[in-house]
């Protein structure tokens, strides 16, 4: 039997819904994304994302199609209120949209819905960008406190409120100051533990090594990658702003070729997007603490947003695997379960 519908339910709460139900539901959603691709048969279709701040989810539109049409001219950005029925497709979520049309931007205003859209840090930026001045402070050596002084300044208002990625970790507005302190903590606990790693420079390096994704993204509802991002990528841009800023402030050359080899290299890998791979203690340091809160922002993000009746969160692409999302039992409750 045919549930009934779902109005206005979250994202999270559409994937918690039983998956062998075929459930029918109606809500307003924020699109992400509409790529238009090419079957092995030669037919046109599109890969459309919807989202809230709980999560999103990806669905087809074929062609020739009062759906495909909808979503092929309407800009990426728009809310939508969609109708549908909820389905599975290779085990991922793929509902089937039955209807689409735009909310009208004073019904946005006027009931904001934008704050149940867009994503967000749960950390507060005032307060992360607060402890990343004070971990600037920390940083003793003149000549590198004033680069990271003169990069931030320079990008301050972007620097608080831009994504650190798109999709893969930490891809929600603010997700960049958040994934910079995680690492300047991180580099606070694990740095005494490698005397060979110089403090001052590895820190540098952490706080600076993503201000290139301030110019290679934009988009204020949705992030995208600009002209700049496509054709130099965060890599370049953030190397050049480095540079710009470790030149003003008269840097030795010594410590700028250090400095700038960690922006070039953080990425770890070449087939991942480094211009080179890292070839100082301070670099492979600063690739692996990246790397590392990479990849537990990604568990951190499956922990927040899987539903709680669910015990393994969607497959997640950057880990190439799903998380077990239950919590660890107490001895409390496995004495329970075990009296039962």
């Amino acid at each position: 039997m045919t549930q009934s519908r779902e109005n206005y339910a979250t994202v999270t709460k559409l994937k918690g819904l039983d998956p062998s139900q075929n459930t029918p539901f109606e809500s307003v959603y924020l699109l992400r994304e509409s790529a238009l691709k090419t079957a092995r048969n030669g037919s046109e279709f599109l890969s459309v994302e919807l989202g809230d701040t709980t999560g999103s989810f990806h669905f087809v539109c074929f062609n020739e199609t009062a759906i495909f049409v909808f979503f092929h001219d309407t800009p990426v950005g728009s809310v939508v209120r969609v109708q549908g029925v909820t389905e599975y497709y290779q085990n991922r979520f793929s509902p089937r949209i039955q209807f689409a049309d735009v909310v009208p931007e004073d019904e946005v205003n006027s009931q904001n819905l934008l704050e149940n859209l867009i994503p967000s840090s749960v950390e507060s930026g005032d307060a992360l960008w607060e402890e990343l001045l004070e971990m600037v402070s920390e940083i003793d050596h003149d000549g590198l406190r004033a680069t990271v002084n003169q990069a931030l300044s320079d990008y301050e208002d972007r620097f608080k409120t831009c994504a650190a990625a798109i999709s893969m970790h930490h891809a929600y507005r603010g997700g960049l100051i958040e994934h910079t302190v995680h690492l300047c903590r991180a580099c606070k606990a694990l740095q005494p533990h490698y005397p060979e790693v110089n403090r001052d420079l590895a820190m540098s390096g952490l706080i600076l090594h993503d201000m290139g994704k301030m110019l290679e993204y934009e988009g204020d509802l949705v992030t995208k990658r600009g002209r700049q991002g496509i054709l130099q990528g965060h890599v370049v841009l953030g190397y050049r702003i480095v540079r710009k800023a470790a030149l003003q402030n008269k840097l030795e050359s010594s410590l700028r070729e250090r400095l700038e080899h960690i922006i070039l290299s953080h990425q770890g890998q070449l087939e991942w997007g480094a211009a080179v791979l890292a070839a100082t203690p301070e670099a492979v340091f600063v690739s692996m603490l990246d790397n590392l809160d990479a990849k537990m922002g990604m568990v951190q993000q499956a922990l927040r947003s899987t539903s709680g009746d669910r015990e393994f969160s969607d497959y997640m692409p950057g880990l190439g695997g799903t998380i077990l999302v239950t919590p660890i039992a107490s001895a409390q409750d496995e004495e329970k379960a075990e009296d039962e």
